[in-house]
């Protein structure tokens, strides 16, 4: 094992997590065999931090299962997508920089372009267009919020220090009242675990699905006359008109199918308390490089993604570009795959041509594919390259910072790579 100096944990002091949408700030990583989290205890972020060693990769680009040059494996990427009529770049694991690099390839070949989790990705952004938000911060919740729902359970699968970032139980913050709508048994447990001076808890059981109960809170809240509500749910309706400032916090990948719903209901609720208090809504999700990719391609084009740039001019299709429909449908004749920061983000399973870019571990995956596959595996930003990433709120641009180097090309300049060998690999 490494030798951990005070040099080397201080070289990372100011490390950005990449692995959450909460994208903390507060930590370090000690350099060890794997890499270890610091001053913070974070399931994710370890088991994250756990696919990297203290040393450089030194995995190839591969072509078919061999090892290759980077030169020739970036032909080969070209040649890929140079024959193909309609492809597909999911997955989409990246930071600013590489999806600045990608959205002028998916425009030079016409792709689709939808994320890992995009299902989730596109209730949020349905909801949004069709009814709009208000929309808050975590550092706004941490110091302002005097009353926060959790709707449909605590996120903390996804983000494991979601209490921490909300201020809960922070003595230096105002009082504050928690409630969990439709909590499991491990949320009550965690609730009573954050209940104490200055921080009251509930967890309120699902009135039908969580739907039904979202939907009741709406009309409550809004002052319809509604009968048969139980107490705890007009209880919780009287406490958010009261609140001075209000938060209900979701994570649209836990929400069943068609969660968009749900999301308006919630917008409704946000909406009638802001005509008398200040309320807002909060949703985790994005991680991964999802939601950086998405802010990126909307700066760009004007669109979302699920979007390409195809004969008829941009188009932007929530329903119909799904990456699963697409792939599914045999819609798509090549897959470009994106996973810079996650060893587990494997591609999905299709006899289709394959561009794999991202963590060196997915060689591994690729080679057992089967099929025409080019493997360029890039540096992780926040761990062998520096980068920036957008926090789930949408609103903070965080740095990452590299914690170890590694020699590995960034995901931005290999795709740029790909982009001006593809006039050469068209007329081969």
């Amino acid at each position: 094992m490494t030798d951990i100096s005070a040099a080397a944990v201080a070289a990372n002091r100011g490390w950005t997590c990449p692995f959450c949408p909460l994208a903390c700030d507060h930590a370090e990583v000690r350099m060890a065999q794997p890499l270890a989290l610091q001053g913070a205890d974070c399931a994710r972020a370890s088991r994250a931090l756990a696919q990297f060693g203290d040393a450089p990769s030194n995995v190839p680009p591969e072509v078919d299962g061999q090892a290759v040059s980077l030169a020739a494996a970036l032909a080969a990427a070209a040649q890929v997508l140079a024959a193909s009529r309609q492809p597909l770049f999911a997955g989409l694991g990246t930071d600013v920089a590489g999806a600045r690099a990608l959205y002028p390839l998916a425009c030079a070949t016409g792709a689709i372009c939808d994320p890992a989790g995009g299902a989730a990705l596109m209730q949020g952004l349905r909801a949004l267009q069709d009814r709009g938000q208000f929309t808050t911060t975590l550092a706004e919740v941490r110091t302002r919020a005097d009353v926060i729902v959790f709707v449909g359970g605590l996120p903390t699968d996804l983000a494991p220090l979601i209490a921490q970032r909300c201020g809960i139980g922070d003595p230096q913050v105002p009082l504050r009242h928690v409630v969990v709508l439709g909590p499991t048994a491990d949320d009550m447990a965690a609730l009573s675990g954050w209940a104490g001076p200055g921080v009251t808890t509930a967890g309120l059981a699902l009135q039908g699905d969580l739907f039904d109960s979202v939907a009741l809170l709406a009309m409550l809240v809004a002052q319809r006359s509604v009968s048969g509500v139980p107490d705890g749910l007009r209880e919780l309706a009287d406490r958010l008109r009261a609140a001075r400032y209000a938060v209900l916090v979701g994570a649209p990948p836990r929400l069943p199918a068609q969660g968009a719903l749900i999301i308006e209901a919630v917008h409704r609720i946000v909406g009638s308390l802001n005509a008398d208090t200040r309320a807002a809504a909060l949703w985790i999700g994005g991680g991964n490089g999802a939601a950086t990719v998405n802010q990126v391609f909307t700066w760009l084009s004007g669109l979302p993604l699920r979007s390409r740039a195809g004969p008829r001019g941009l188009e932007h299709e929530p329903l119909i570009f799904d990456a699963r429909r697409l792939l599914a449908d045999s819609a798509v004749d090549a897959l470009l795959w994106v996973a810079s920061f996650d060893a587990e983000s494997v591609p999905p399973a299709s006899e289709l041509p394959m561009v794999v870019l991202g963590h060196p571990a997915l060689a591994a995956a690729c080679r057992r594919a089967g099929r025409t596959t080019v493997f360029i595996p890039v540096a992780t930003p926040g761990i062998g390259a520096d980068g920036h990433l957008f926090r789930t709120d949408g609103t903070v641009l965080l740095p990452l910072h590299a914690v170890r180097p590694d020699g590995l090309p960034n995901l931005a300049d290999v795709v740029t790579r790909i982009q001006q060998s593809l006039p050469a690999a068209r007329a081969a």
